[in-house]
């Protein structure tokens, strides 16, 4: 099993752009992850941008700015480093890091080892993180375009708008991704 946990940094938890429901998915994805060893493989994604990055209002973007480079926001949230897949090296992706494009989707992450996410997945991914509007809809239907077999785990996400995120899962069912509870895994 392919999981895919997104964005589940600081300033999404509990920092800037702090998500709804962001301190409750980890501490849920962090569970599934001490109990659900068998056959899993852990991929984190995290935005990753330069303190000039088009998204940041102040070059007429629309977020304040947020997961910059260097920073502690930018960090994986620590209860990752206390589960048996740890972040490392090989299982961080970063997007974002090219000041002039908006990156919500994870399908074009990278590693420190130069590795592509899309190129280290296998055919079915589970998702997992932060935020269900952003950039778990856009990675999913990236991955589902590309012909993936795609499963959101409802319970694993956090969301910048509870109606917003309800909306999103719906959308994405008829998109053709499963949506579904960590406890079917």
């Amino acid at each position: 099993m392919d999981l895919v946990i997104i964005d589940c940094q600081n300033d999404f938890v509990d920092g800037i752009l702090a998500a709804e429901n962001g301190c409750e998915a980890v501490e849920n994805i962090v569970d599934f992850l001490n109990v659900k060893k068998e056959d899993l493989r852990v991929f984190y994604t995290m935005d990753f941008h330069p303190v000039n990055h088009c998204s940041f209002k102040e070059q007429d973007g629309i977020w304040p700015p947020h997961c910059v480079a260097g920073t502690m926001g930018a960090e994986l949230h620590d209860k990752f480093y206390e589960t048996p897949f740890s972040p490392s090296l090989e299982n961080k992706y970063y997007k974002g890091r090219n000041k002039d494009k908006e990156e919500y989707s994870a399908f074009e992450a990278e590693n420190g080892l130069g590795h592509l996410l899309r190129e280290d997945l296998g055919e079915t991914i589970y998702l997992a993180g932060i935020a269900s509007e952003y950039c778990v809809r856009e990675t999913a239907l990236d991955f589902k375009k590309a012909g993936k077999d795609v499963v959101v785990l409802e319970d694993l996400l956090g969301y910048i708008n509870k109606k917003d995120h309800e909306e999103n899962l719906e959308s994405l069912e008829k998109e053709g991704v499963g949506v579904q509870s960590s406890s079917r895994c």
